[in-house]
């Protein structure tokens, strides 16, 4: 088992509860989506898998141990296992894509080499593969600061293929792309875990991608689990209720599955 949370929930530094009593098992090689209302939890809920955050109440077990009850430094190791894709990817502005994706192992190279790495990249060849994937290569020596928004979520996600994590989580890893690109990049990722056997979960706001690249929907809304089924087994009542009284979106037609949003142009 991957995953597993009983009776979680977190609270913000100012006591507002993020995430209500979850209950959740993903098993090795799983490739789930979670989806929901902007400021759902899905967010939390992912920062927790990654042990970045810590339950205010329940049991979280991650790759078969309990983070929190783990040394500060087995701890650090434990998420080292674990690849995030960041919606707004953390890279520094002047820093080249090749170190970026270099970076994906700092965490697995001894010091040395990590420092090296940051100055001359060691393995440039294996970053253009990883880059390769997302119709990057030619971005390899580029600056951070000279991409757009769609191209630093790639950047991010060739960064975590190239760490080969066990437990693959991407928080809106493709909302800055076009619906061509979303979906492509999706398919490398599902691709990834199906081939290396990882885990994946993804958070989504766009539903119609969730049902096409996941076999497995988690629907959070104010922080709890509405629903979590196969996605052949979704309905479009179980959506409209996900999504009712959204301010900033669009509600799904009851003829659809499916809620379409709006795609920036094709980054």
């Amino acid at each position: 088992m991957t995953l597993r949370l009983r009776g979680v929930s977190y609270r913000h530094a100012g006591g507002q509860a993020a995430l209500h009593d979850i209950d959740l098992q993903v098993a090795r090689g799983e490739r789930v989506a979670i989806i929901g209302p902007s400021g759902a939890g899905k967010t939390t809920l992912l920062r927790l898998l990654a042990s970045h955050l810590r339950p205010a109440d329940g049991h979280l077990e991650l790759l078969g141990e309990a983070p929190w009850r783990l040394p500060a430094a087995a701890r650090q190791k434990l998420r080292g296992r674990v690849g995030l894709v960041h919606q707004a990817p953390p890279l520094p502005a002047r820093q080249r894509v090749v170190t970026a994706v270099l970076a994906g192992r700092l965490g697995q190279w001894s010091l040395p080499r990590s420092l090296l790495s940051l100055v001359y990249p060691l393995d440039a060849a294996g970053a253009r593969q990883v880059l390769a994937r997302l119709d990057l290569q030619d971005k390899l020596y580029q600056r951070c600061d000279q991409l757009s928004g769609g191209q630093l979520q790639r950047v991010g996600i060739a960064r975590v293929l190239y760490q080969a994590p066990e437990l693959i989580l991407a928080d809106e890893p493709v909302s800055a792309m076009d619906p061509v690109l979303a979906a492509h990049s999706l398919e490398v990722l599902a691709d990834e875990a199906r081939r290396r056997g990882a885990t994946l979960l993804a958070s989504l706001h766009a539903v119609e991608l969730a049902l096409a690249h996941f076999p497995r929907i988690v629907g959070v809304r104010d922080g709890r689990v509405l629903f979590d089924k196969a996605a052949g087994q979704v309905r479009p009542a179980e959506l409209q209720a996900l999504y009712a009284n959204e301010q900033l979106g669009t509600r799904p037609p009851a003829s659809t599955p499916a809620m379409r949003v709006v795609h920036s142009p094709r980054c």
